[in-house]
């Protein structure tokens, strides 16, 4: 979440390591720690579901530039979310929260089509907001995990849908038993980056 790196330039710090000038450190790191958090998660597509250690693990890699004291670590702290009324659990809930979303995903995951329930472990992160900082990009990371795992494409939310995206996230976190908009989105979004999947692959040919 605003992070200032365009698409190229991403390319060019993930690519050849190099920083981009009048780009803030944070906006660095967290493009070098998303990539090597989804290397860590294709390290587990092979794996039956993921755990809460592994949850952990992909806020860690991908904040541990940022932070490294607070990298994987639940918080301790009450946290706000701008232009929300949703208020997260307090701190003291977070890990029997978290620990009671690793114990259902194996249910969740035999009952739910494959999309439905990698937009209900995004939301469930979400809700929970486990960590002080970068909740979204781990919810978003354990999204993709899930679709991935069930032989998926890597789903991107484009800028240009943004708002639309912080909208539904919005509205799930105040009315979370009308979840169809919400899914409705995120499975729009799994088609059209299957589309652009499949459009890239052709022109490869």
């Amino acid at each position: 979440e605003g992070n200032t790196l365009t698409e190229t330039e991403t390319k060019v710090v993930l690519e050849d390591g190099l920083t981009i000038a009048g780009k803030s450190l944070k906006d660095h790191y967290e493009a070098s720690g998303h990539g090597d958090a989804f290397d860590f998660i294709y390290g587990l597509v092979n794996q039956r579901g993921f755990s809460e250690s592994d949850i952990c693990s992909v806020h860690r890699i991908f904040y541990h530039r940022i932070d490294a004291a607070r990298a994987g670590v639940y918080r301790e702290l009450p946290v706000v979310i701008s232009g929300t009324e949703y208020v997260p659990p307090p701190a003291s809930q977070v890990a029997p929260l978290m620990k009671q979303l690793a114990a259902k995903l194996p249910e969740q995951r035999a009952k739910l089509h494959p999309v439905v329930f990698a937009a209900k472990v995004h939301e469930e992160v979400v809700n929970v907001h486990p960590f002080v900082d970068g909740n979204g990009r781990t919810a978003r990371l354990l999204m993709n995990l899930a679709l991935i795992q069930a032989g998926y494409t890597p789903t991107v939310i484009p800028p240009v849908v943004r708002s639309n995206y912080l909208a539904a996230v919005k509205y799930i976190q105040l009315h979370s038993s009308d979840d169809v908009q919400y899914v409705n989105f995120i499975s729009c979004m799994v088609y059209e980056s299957t589309k652009d999947y499949l459009r890239l692959l052709k022109a490869s040919r």
